[in-house]
């Protein structure tokens, strides 16, 4: 009984943390090179991707100087971002996102 109890909330928070917890990759089509493949592969949030290129207002609304750019959203509210360096590269990896989106899911208990 305790380990479908254990099942079935481990359930409901992995559910609640991904609602709760938003990746946006932004890139523009003209740094396709440069492109974070990886990113599709986090687990525990939801993933978008944004090309800035055809709509620089969304570089603008969310502070985007340099790209790829990662932002991680909690609550709709930016709590981590990871920024290109000056050759467009990120040099942040996988596993380093995907430590800092598990350290904010486990923080919600």
């Amino acid at each position: 009984m305790r380990k479908v109890l254990f099942l079935i909330s481990f359930f409901l928070i992995s559910f609640t943390a991904k609602a709760q917890l938003k990746v946006i990759h932004f890139n523009a089509s003209w740094n396709d090179a440069n492109k974070v493949e990886w990113v599709s592969k986090l687990k525990e949030c939801d993933i978008e991707f944004m090309d800035i290129a055809p709509n620089p207002d969304i570089a603008k609304k969310y502070g985007v100087v340099v790209v790829p750019t990662i932002i991680i959203f909690e609550y709709d509210e930016e709590v981590h971002r990871y920024q290109a360096d000056l050759s467009f590269k990120l040099s942040a990896t996988k596993e380093e996102v995907q430590e800092y989106i598990d350290e904010l899911v486990l923080g919600d208990f």
